[in-house]
């Protein structure tokens, strides 16, 4: 069983659970501490010298960077290969997904919130145009389309509805996109591990309210 170090309230610590369910590995889960520094710990950093969160450990091998883990997990355990199709094009359109997900819509999540959440800093509007701007172009990629990379879930969809779920915890108004609004509703019945997303939601909620 792989070792999984983690918060339950990181999406993109949940994206990899559900990844997981997906393909039907179980994780040993490892609940890290951040505010009491144990990611700085000797023993943790010798895992992951980046001491990051999410870290998977499988059979000693070591890897972080939560799409990262995602893609393995497929590629290693993955009974067929649909979540991340061999196909080149296919492939290049979830890596652009994944990619998008990782610089543009996380990141702007975390431009805006975390500096309004953990440093009690002035909400920065020119951060919120960004977060806009990213649902503009999601919704964009989503027009006529039930998944966000092909004809079926993958692992795009995967990363990206961890995403779109902390945003709704956090009361971004996502109805007003309505392409990923129909895409989120139906992401939440198909996607394996969307009942334990959605607690870390509610967890991660709590710096909201």
């Amino acid at each position: 069983m792989a070792d999984f170090y983690y918060l339950p309230g990181s999406s993109p610590c949940r994206s990899v659970i559900m990844t997981a369910k997906a393909v039907g590995v179980e994780l040993n889960k490892k609940l890290i501490n951040l505010q009491a520094g144990e990611h700085l710990k000797p023993e943790f950093v010798k895992i992951n010298p980046q001491h990051t969160l999410p870290t998977l450990v499988d059979n000693g091998f070591a890897l972080w960077e939560s799409r990262a883990i995602q893609v393995y997990l497929v590629e290693k355990y993955g009974k067929t290969d649909s979540l991340y199709p061999k196909c080149p094009k296919k492939r290049a359109v979830i890596n652009q997904r994944l990619y998008f997900d990782m610089g543009t819509l996380y990141q702007s999540f975390a431009n805006y919130y975390y500096p309004q959440v953990f440093a009690k800093a002035p909400a920065d509007p020119e951060a919120f145009k960004k977060i806009e701007t990213a649902f503009e172009f999601l919704n964009t990629f989503l027009e006529g389309q039930e998944y966000a990379a092909g004809d079926s879930l993958t692992v795009a969809d995967i990363a990206l509805v961890a995403s779109v779920s902390t945003f709704e915890v956090a009361k971004f108004d996502i109805k007003k996109y309505a392409n990923v609004n129909k895409w989120y509703e139906n992401a939440k019945k198909v996607t394996p591990g969307w009942d334990e997303n959605w607690a870390g939601c509610l967890e991660f909620k709590k710096y909201f309210e």
